[in-house]
């Protein structure tokens, strides 16, 4: 016997919050109820690198935790759009950047547990500034370009709190350490 949904009822529906209140049946019959899921956009995120090898940062206030975080590029993806154009996208519209080359790092799920997306995670290389920002009304990003050392060393001291992009960070590193020749030569 699989796990089997009994009921799924929803509380609350919005374009990037849905909270919904489910019963479920484990394989071995025990009942589980309730248990709440809170159902959230698929998103992407990038490392993404300049043509001359500086990592795009960029750096909002979260309001849920109150505050100001330091972040890697991303957002949701809309729909009919897959990760690798959404991505390029989200770039475009947060750093005014366009990239040569994207390659996938991974697909990873922030917190299973409650919330239902995945983020796909991206190394996007070859930056290049061709226009300004076009962040959405609730937007503020400033963006800061930093050497990567200086980036590898903010992941050490646990710095980037943004789960998902220390992830996405790490992933990156291990991919450029495998990769050296990836990079512009300085």
């Amino acid at each position: 016997m699989a796990f089997k949904i009994l009921s799924s009822e929803y509380i609350n529906r919005h374009q990037y919050f849905t909270a919904r209140k489910d019963s479920y049946q484990t394989p071995d019959g025990k009942i589980v109820n309730p248990y709440y899921v809170v159902e959230l956009p698929t998103c992407v995120a990038a490392m993404a690198i300049t043509e001359d090898n500086k990592l795009v940062m960029v750096e909002q206030y979260r309001h849920p935790i109150r505050q100001n975080v330091l972040e890697l590029p991303g957002g949701f993806i809309d729909n009919n759009e897959t990760p690798e154009q959404a991505i390029a996208r989200e770039l475009l519209e947060e750093t005014g950047c366009t990239f040569s080359a994207f390659y996938p790092l991974g697909k990873t799920a922030a917190n299973p547990g409650v919330l239902s997306n995945f983020t796909y995670l991206f190394l996007a290389l070859g930056g290049k500034k061709i226009t300004t920002q076009s962040l959405d009304p609730n937007e503020e990003i400033e963006i800061l370009l930093k050497p990567l050392d200086e980036v590898r060393q903010l992941l050490a001291e646990n710095k980037i709190v943004q789960s998902m992009h220390a992830l996405c960070l790490f992933y990156g590193f291990n991919f450029l350490d495998q990769n050296k020749n990836l990079l512009s030569p300085k």
